[in-house]
């Protein structure tokens, strides 16, 4: 470095010289200017002090310029060709930088610094007045000029003749600064040396390597920060880092870590991806628009809840003693093999009559043929096509319980999981999408079902089942007798116990037609069937009468697995022979003698309309008629009414037993009767209007804005119930509020399948005191039912949270709206009382919609009628409007599996306009009550409030001008220009000059434009193009692929009507 600093050393420069090339050293090691700007500024300064130094070799002047950061990090591994201008091989020879470093190493030990607002270097701490000339802030470049004069004017140490050694250290891609500062503040303030052997050692591709004390740039929001370094030993040599590498933490050989300095522009750039100071992307864009809605104030006379703070609830332990099998299939294999001829299950067909009956030896040999047949006779590619754990989906119709409960126990056994789904009729069924994505998920290959099931089925072209939309590939299994194969005599199946392994997935419909998969262990399944033995008080061969669905929910843990249990005999009776002879269930019983039914509040109301005549029915022998939708608040009706027509044939009063269930709880609670220890049964008359507000408040019958409800009995043993506000954290709600009620037992689910984010928040719920104190250390599990704990510890079921609306502040449920329409005059008017009610989001709010059938020979006068008398009947009773009431033809809303409404296809059919109905009364006016306020000045206006404001405003973002165009005359001359290219063509000789096309760019300026003979020029050479090299004909279709902004769409566009 010494001999090209020698020609300098012996012309003593001024202070402002010397200044000025401080600056522009550190403008260009922070990338400020070019190499160019850079060489032609400094020449200009030294250009009075050049002709004094005309005998020294050009060579060396040149190679005295300082070259920019691009070429001071230069990789070793990577060979560039030199440049001309500088030789950056070496401009490291001097040990004065590793003294410094090792200076400044030595006081970081014991001294603290403060760290700076914005980045400078980390090496330098001494005063500002002993900052050296090259030091300057790496702050913005206003800020930097402020800093650099003070800094320059006060360090006398500095006005020495010899300029070489800091104008060299300046460029050098170390902290120059401390260089100098080290230099300076080293005792006796020892000038530059010449060049030692330990500084030669820095010569080649290893001087290139930037080096710093940190590893990471100075965290500006802290203040004093200790800095401590061990002590090194003298360093040898620097390893060498490719080009590029800048911040990060280096070592010399001898470990001593060194700083590295980076322009200030990549330092803000790397604190803006550290720190990022602007919004996320939702809100960017989310503006003032919510503030400018109208938000309800809350009544000051509202009811609040006034109660103290609800305990958990207990429910009785599990019976103790109890010979309990050790898990279900352990109970199959008993019965099987010692009461092989005892009745199991009796299937029945349309006409009532008893089609088969399966014996508990039956279902034994069957299931194990299956589970043998399932393990070994598959095989895809040689290899087994089921290993233990796979997923395995159940197509049965609802009227075949019997090969339903082969297949579910064959799959048990051969430790397989069964996913029992519903039968898919057509492509285009209600939910069959969702339903194939749930199978996907699961990641099911094969489908089991029965050879008149898959006859039924849609068929491809090539004669297999039609592959539905959504759904995975399938292979279609018939396990009919004749397809399976009997085991050997040693083989057994190797299913487990009960444990944590999932037993069977159920699926389930959210509120949104999402359908997820709940699943369900071998422990909670055991469990769940010694409760409910123990619940109902289940005994060995007693008859049950179950019309439910046997694929999911009550109908399959009391009809197929309960019952297995306790090796009673079920009468299963089809949902197809209900609908022809709505009492079969009833002559079942009393032919059977069941002790126990399982019905549906729907199944005793169509009892009630078809049992005149009836006399020589009796229902003496039932001790329990489980309601399985006691959840539901209005099957209250129904219970009353069935037990004043009933109890005079045997019925009696402490036999109907209403039951809360949930896909994810399972059994919630049920009513006992008096001989299992259950206390009288309760009913609650309850104000609607408190219930909107989440309160309980007991009124009298008398008044029409009441709900009446029954108690769905008490909790199941073992279990513990809670009840918890339904938003934000899970806390326990006071004992006249409303809310989820919680259950934490060894009988509920585990988990939904493939989907832990919400797992979490519904199966491990921790409900906590209003102090933050969690209530127990086990979690609970959310069931979606609304209700609260009433006197005798008695749950009550107020309604769903699939059902919930919530307009205002305000909480309806849809089941509530359904009872309302229904009980308008005329009752009849809705076909077979097929109601539909949800909400839709309105202007950040829930807006209530109501669709239903009307009869095929209702008037468009009897329609209006009785939609507004809906209206008005919603209005008074539950004081909230109706956003929309739709009306449809008799039998088009689309039917769930059992003949219900499919309430999320319906919503979506709404939503995107594809309902089609024939009668609709619109009333926002009367619901949408918070319309956005007159605009406001904000106090910060963003982009998005800028267009938002500018179109309320009227504002034109965008304006186009042309000529005023006369009126056409009837003549061939106006004819002529009918088509767009006659009329450009006329424009391009017209008005050649006037500019059509204007493009903008994202600052509002014009970067380019469009003139009528331009755009017809470059019209026709495109259609040239189009019918010589592509060889279209007139007519054609031409597809024009542009990116957005571009200017050639309506070129082009123009083109091809000219083709055309």
């Amino acid at each position: 470095m010494a001999d090209r600093g020698c020609p300098l050393e012996a012309v003593p420069l001024p202070a402002e010289v010397r200044e000025s090339l401080a600056e522009l050293e550190l403008e260009l090691s922070e990338g400020d200017i070019t190499q160019k700007g850079y060489e032609k500024k400094r020449a200009k300064l030294l250009a009075r002090y050049i002709p004094l130094i005309q005998g020294v070799d050009p060579s060396l002047q040149a190679e005295s310029r300082v070259p920019g950061p691009s070429q001071t990090t230069a990789a070793g591994p990577k060979q560039q060709k030199p440049r001309p201008t500088s030789s950056r091989d070496e401009r490291f020879r001097s040990d004065v930088h590793t003294e410094a470093v090792q200076a400044a190493l030595a006081k970081y030990k014991e001294r603290k610094m403060p760290m700076p607002s914005k980045r400078r270097s980390v090496l330098v701490h001494s005063s500002v007045e002993t900052y050296t000339p090259p030091d300057t802030s790496s702050a913005s470049e206003d800020e930097g000029s402020l800093r650099r004069p003070g800094r320059l004017t006060s360090t006398p140490l500095q006005s020495h003749s010899n300029i070489e050694p800091w104008l060299d250290r300046v460029t050098q891609g170390s902290s120059t600064s401390s260089s100098a500062s080290s230099t300076s503040s080293h005792p006796g303030g020892r000038p530059a040396t010449a060049p030692s052997a330990t500084a030669a050692a820095l010569t080649g591709p290893a001087a290139h390597a930037h080096i710093d004390v940190h590893s990471a740039p100075p965290d500006v929001t802290t203040g004093l920060v200790e800095l401590s370094h061990c002590e090194r030993p003298q360093l040898a040599s620097v390893r060498g880092v490719t080009r590029g590498y800048s911040g990060s933490v280096l070592e010399t050989a001898g470990g001593v870590p060194v700083n590295s300095r980076v322009s200030s522009k990549i330092q803000q750039l790397l604190n803006t991806l550290k720190r990022p100071k602007r919004p996320p992307l939702r809100e960017f864009f989310v503006d003032d628009f919510e503030e400018l809605l109208e938000v309800q104030q809350p009544d000051p006379n509202q009811p609040k809840p006034e109660g103290s703070q609800m305990v958990v609830l207990k429910g009785e332990p599990l019976a103790v003693g109890v010979p309990w099998p050790p898990s279900l299939l352990a109970a199959l294999q008993r019965w099987g093999t010692t009461q092989p001829k005892a009745p199991c299950l009796t299937a029945l067909d349309t006409a009532g009559k008893a089609v088969y009956t399966l014996t508990y030896g039956k279902l034994w040999s069957r299931s194990l043929k299956l589970a043998y047949t399932l393990l070994n006779k598959l095989t895809s590619k040689n290899e087994p096509l089921l290993k233990p754990g796979d997923r395995v989906a159940l197509v049965f119709p609802n009227s075949d319980p019997v090969m339903f409960m082969v297949a579910f126990y064959g799959c048990l056994l051969a430790d397989l999981v069964p996913v029992p789904i519903e039968v898919p009729l057509t492509r285009k069924d209600a939910g069959s999408q969702q339903v194939g994505f749930l199978l996907g998920s699961c990641g099911v290959a094969l489908a089991l079902t029965t050879d008149a099931c898959q006859k039924g089925l849609p068929k491809a072209q090539t004669g297999e089942v039609a592959t539905f939309k959504g759904w995975p590939p399938l292979s279609w299994l018939v396990i009919d007798g004749k397809h399976l194969t009997k085991p050997p005599r040693d083989w057994h199946p190797q299913a487990q116990d009960a444990g944590t392994g999932t037993a069977y997935i159920e699926y389930k419909t959210s509120k949104e037609g999402s359908t997820v998969g709940v699943t369900v262990s071998h422990a909670s399944l055991l469990a769940q069937c010694r409760a409910l033995t123990q619940a109902c008080g289940y005994s060995e061969a007693e008859t049950l009468t179950n019309v439910l669905d046997f694929k999911r929910d009550a109908g399959l843990w009391h009809g197929v697995l309960t019952s297995v249990m306790n090796r009673m005999h079920v009468i299963s009776i089809p949902y197809a022979l209900m609908k022809a002879n709505p009492l079969s269930w009833i002559q079942k019983v009393c032919s059977y003698k069941a002790r126990a039914a399982l019905v549906k509040s729907r199944d005793m109301h169509w009892s009630l309309l078809a049992q005149r005549g009836q006399r020589d029915v009796s229902l003496s022998s039932l001790r329990m008629l489980i309601v399985a939708d006691g959840a539901n608040p209005w099957s209250i009706s129904s219970c009353d009414a069935f037990l004043n027509v009933f109890q005079s044939r045997g019925l009696r009063p402490e036999v109907i037993c209403p039951c809360a269930s949930s896909p994810e709880a399972l059994t919630v609670a049920v009513r006992r009767p008096p001989d299992l220890g259950g206390p009288p049964p309760r009913k609650a008359v309850l104000s609607m209007n408190g219930l909107s507000f989440g309160v309980i408040r007991v009124d009298t019958e008398e008044k029409l804005s009441v709900l009446t409800v029954q108690d769905v009995g008490q909790a199941l043993p073992g279990a513990d119930v809670c009840v918890v506000k339904v938003d934000g954290t899970p806390y326990l709600c006071k004992t006249d509020e409303v809310g989820e009620i919680c259950v934490s037992s060894s009988t509920t689910g585990t988990a939904y399948y493939g989907l832990l984010g919400i797992t979490k928040s519904v199966f491990e719920t921790v409900p906590v005191t209003a102090g933050g104190v969690p209530v127990s250390d086990r979690p609970f599990t959310r069931t979606g039912l609304l209700g609260f704990i009433g006197p005798d510890n008695l749950v009550f079921v107020v309604g769903k949270l699939d059902g919930l609306m919530v307009v205002g502040v305000r909480r309806h449920n849809a089941d509530d709206l359904v009872a309302t329409a229904l009980a308008v005059e005329p009752m009849k008017f809705v076909y077979r009382g097929r109601i539909a009610v949800f909400s839709v989001t309105v202007l950040h709010d829930d807006r209530i919609v109501l669709v239903a059938e009307q009869r095929p020979d209702a008037s468009e006068e009897d329609s209006f009628q009785w939609m507004s008398r809906v209206l008005q009947a919603v209005d008074s009773i539950h004081q909230v409007g109706v956003y929309c009431l739709a009306l449809v033809p008799a039998n088009t809303l689309p039917k769930a599996p059992l003949g219900g409404i499919h309430i999320s296809e319906t919503k979506q059919r709404f939503l995107e306009g594809t309902l089609h109905p024939c009668n609709v009364l619109m009333c926002p006016h009367t619901c949408v009550t918070n319309l956005p306020k007159p605009r406001q000045k904000q106090p910060e206006v963003g982009p998005a409030s800028m267009i938002v404001g500018n179109l309320v405003a009227g504002k034109r973002i965008a304006q186009a001008s042309g000529r005023e165009l006369a009126h056409l005359e009837d003549s061939d001359q106006a004819r002529k220009f009918l088509f767009l290219p006659d009329v450009l063509q006329w424009r391009a000789h017209t008005t050649p000059d006037h500019p059509l096309f204007l493009l903008l760019n994202a600052k509002g300026t014009v970067t380019s434009t469009a003139t009528c003979v331009q755009l017809h020029k470059r019209a026709e050479r495109v259609a040239a193009a189009l019918m010589e090299k592509a060889r279209l004909s007139i007519g054609d279709h031409v597809a024009l692929v542009y990116p957005p902004g571009s200017p050639s769409p309506p070129l082009c566009n123009l083109s091809t009507e000219d083709l055309v």
